[in-house]
């Protein structure tokens, strides 16, 4: 088969590689007419397979979709304004929804179906405000439940949201910031619960629902969700990735080279396993050859995966650590990660517990929350638990915090100032 290089970008169709089994599996959820709430670290490909899936329905004519990205909305009315501009891909509930949303925003008139979709979302959104966000957002979905077809709504980054609305730009949790979050998770389980033969949900994000609820006290509120665990590829089919991009662009990666590449990785995440070839695709048209060795694989992965072109994905794990945990939580973190690194091999729970108890009594916060701290790290990627023991999932990131911060002194003081603040 063929493949192309995908970027950084999500894809579809030719630029899509396997998870036929996880298309078939959340297809069956939609016949089943079960509200999905996708789980799995960053760059495991979860919009690409959102936007695929959508897709494929589409082609089927069996249902009408909507997808929806909240990864920019601050609060409940962005949100419903989002999701009204993005319904104008379903034509019947469209009508309802802007005859309904026009008497509210000033400046539409006559011009909805003409004016473009940015200046709509504003006109829109100044139309929604905190009186009316529930009325608007339930019209919606009333319009949505009476469309011909059933609708699947794919909701994307909605924990971001969530996370933005309880931490504000400051990183702490309020009680008004909770309120507000729950009074939006209660609308959505509402409607989802009222219209599930109608509209099926599929949520989705670049963080976890779940330790973001947890911090909030807020679990119950994913009940209504049946959990979906995307997994990353196991070394064989990084490997089929790796040798149908090879056969794409004319280059010879011999299958030893292939599962090297793969466990250097350890954790074969798609973009990852994809950022890598194209790395050594550039490296090969450089040298004017054609073919890889296991050389090449390791010069790129040293030089260039742990480098200064990896360092704006790398350093992102690292930045959302802060946005999910707040500043003395992520600085716990960042110490239970440089410890563990530093061992050199698997830490046991105990040790984990003592190193990370050790860390909060110096950020000098006793309600940080070790279970919560862990729960982030092993739900969102940085650590993974076998046999009583902790590590690090992603040979990636192991190397790369090595390199970064393998030789820092074992203080949250020392390590916070090396590390800087998480952007």
């Amino acid at each position: 088969m063929t493949l192309k290089k995908s970027g950084s970008n999500w894809v579809t169709e030719d630029r899509f590689f396997d998870r036929s089994l996880e298309l078939e599996l959340l297809r069956e959820r939609v016949e089943g007419r079960i509200h999905t709430l996708i789980s799995a670290q960053r760059r495991m490909g979860k919009t690409s397979l959102l936007r695929e899936l959508l897709r494929q329905l589409e082609d089927a004519d069996e249902y009408e979709t909507v997808f929806v990205d909240l990864e920019a909305a601050g609060g409940a009315q962005d949100a419903i304004a989002e999701i009204a501009v993005q319904a104008k891909s379903v034509k019947s509930a469209w009508q309802k929804i802007s005859t309904q949303l026009v008497n509210r925003a000033r400046g539409i008139g006559n011009l909805v179906e003409e004016i473009g979709i940015s200046e709509l979302r504003i006109k829109l959104r100044a139309g929604i405000d905190e009186g009316n966000w529930q009325d608007t957002g339930d019209r919606i979905f009333e319009s949505l439940a009476q469309s011909s077809k059933p609708v699947v709504l794919a909701i994307d980054e909605l924990p971001v949201l969530i996370n933005r609305m309880a931490v504000g730009h400051d990183f702490r949790v309020a009680p008004d910031r909770i309120a507000s979050v729950d009074l939006f998770l209660s609308w959505l389980r509402r409607n989802a619960q009222a219209h599930r033969d109608e509209v099926i949900l599929l949520l989705a994000g670049s963080i976890g629902f779940a330790p973001v609820l947890s911090r909030l006290g807020l679990n119950a509120q994913a009940n209504v969700y049946s959990p979906f665990e995307l997994r990353a590829w196991d070394d064989g089919t990084g490997s089929e990735c790796l040798a149908a991009l090879a056969g794409t662009y004319g280059i010879d990666i011999p299958a030893g080279v292939r599962g090297g590449m793969c466990r250097r990785l350890r954790c074969c995440v798609p973009h990852h396993v994809q950022h890598y070839f194209s790395l050594l695709h550039d490296h090969l048209r450089r040298e004017g050859r054609s073919q890889a060795t296991d050389a090449d694989a390791e010069f790129v992965y040293r030089q260039d995966m742990l480098g200064v072109l990896g360092q704006p994905a790398l350093e992102h794990y690292q930045s959302r650590l802060r946005t999910v945990l707040g500043d003395d939580g992520y600085r716990v973190a960042f110490g239970i990660l440089t410890s563990v690194v530093a061992a050199g091999e698997d830490v046991t729970e105990s040790a984990i517990t003592q190193t990370g108890r050790q860390f909060i009594r110096e950020v000098g916060n006793e309600t940080v929350n070790l279970s919560e701290i862990l729960h982030v790290l092993l739900h969102d990627g940085y650590l993974e638990h076998r046999s009583g023991a902790y590590r690090f999932e992603s040979g990636l990131l192991e190397d790369w915090w090595r390199i970064r911060y393998g030789q820092l002194p074992r203080s949250s003081d020392s390590m916070q100032s090396q590390a800087g603040p998480a952007q």
